[in-house]
């Protein structure tokens, strides 16, 4: 395959078959970064990546089994549960994260669905992180179209919800909600007219197939996610996936890259597990096409790389933070697929 391939148009496929994303992965390793590094260039300044700032705004007592989390009310991991934060609080952290450089903050609560009087709460967060001049997200699990809509009408630009793994090997990590739960909870999100930002974790123990399945349930989409976090999955002692083998950096670097020519205008974010890889990891990730992270030493619950680390790598790399997206273009712009009812299509 080659960048210069009609096949690859300016929004990219959505018809990718379960062969061709298998060829992918099965390039050589320089030629498949070849591939992908070309068709980074045609959609975004290669030497910029986009930064955001993670936040647990509830943190704990989830009552889903995802075997990753240390969220989950079932495992025994030692974290504290804590309520939902004051706004103020939450606020004070938005700003103290522009000042440090990120152009986006993210809500996360440990929530199956958040409840009316929490949604409440939440949308007051947003409006004021919104007044700061900053992009908003929240992942708060499963929505229906009213909460979608709430959000919305509130400013939030993103809502984050993963599919985590293959449609085959789904079962093998959660049983409390399935994989429709999950894309139907993308399809509120596309009809309310938000962004989306869908990814999922590599490294649970799937098979390499499962990262193919992953990876063509996301570029089938009927629109896709205009972000995408790939993350590396975090071993926390206590959740049943502690102690599954490593995963070898270079089939992270595989799959940022085929992420990248899959979904060629999607923003690639590097999110959990970037403080257990190398520098030479991440600059092989952002070559592939990974051109977003979360800046700051913690994520929901796990550690991160420390700023004056991500700055130190960024001045040795020679790469920019992106600049922070126009509000005024924020609030004009539609976002695709926002009336498609259909947005959370997905062929297998």
């Amino acid at each position: 395959m080659n960048a210069d391939n009609p096949n690859f148009s300016a929004a990219g496929r959505h018809d990718w078959t379960r062969d061709e994303v298998q060829a992918l992965f099965d390039l050589p390793f320089n030629d498949l970064l070849f591939e992908a590094h070309g068709v980074h260039r045609k959609h975004f300044a290669p030497n910029q990546v986009q930064v955001s700032t993670l936040c647990s705004i509830k943190t704990g007592a989830c009552p889903e089994d995802c075997a990753y989390c240390p969220q989950s009310v079932r495992y025994d991991t030692g974290l504290e549960k804590e309520d939902l934060l004051a706004v103020e609080e939450v606020v004070a952290q938005a700003r103290a994260a522009k000042e440090r450089g990120a152009t986006r903050f993210c809500m996360g609560a440990a929530y199956r669905s958040p409840k009316q009087k929490q949604l409440q709460v939440i949308c007051e967060m947003v409006r004021e992180v919104k007044a700061l001049g900053m992009e908003t997200c929240a992942t708060l699990g499963m929505l229906n179209a009213d909460h979608a809509t709430q959000l919305r009408d509130a400013g939030l630009d993103y809502y984050n919800h993963n599919l985590d793994t293959s449609p085959e090997y789904y079962g093998e990590i959660i049983t409390t909600r399935t994989y429709q739960d999950r894309l139907d909870t993308l399809e509120q999100v596309r009809n309310a007219g938000m962004k989306v930002c869908c990814g999922g974790i590599i490294g649970m123990g799937e098979a390499a197939a499962d990262r193919v399945g992953l990876l063509l349930a996301l570029a089938n989409l009927r629109v896709h996610p205009e972000s995408v976090p790939i993350n590396q999955l975090v071993q926390v002692p206590g959740t049943p996936l502690f102690g599954s083998e490593t995963l070898d950096p270079l089939d992270f670097v595989r799959t940022i890259a085929v992420t990248r020519i899959l979904m060629p205008q999607s923003h690639v974010r590097l999110s959990a597990g970037r403080s257990e890889m190398s520098d030479e990891t991440q600059a092989l990730a952002f070559f592939a096409g990974a051109n977003s992270i979360f800046y700051g030493e913690r994520l929901l619950t796990t550690d991160n790389p420390d700023l004056d680390h991500d700055q130190h790598l960024f001045a040795k790399l020679g790469i920019d933070a992106e600049p922070a997206a126009d509000s005024e273009d924020l609030a004009d712009s539609p976002t695709p697929g926002a009336t498609d009812r259909a947005g959370a299509d997905v062929r297998s």
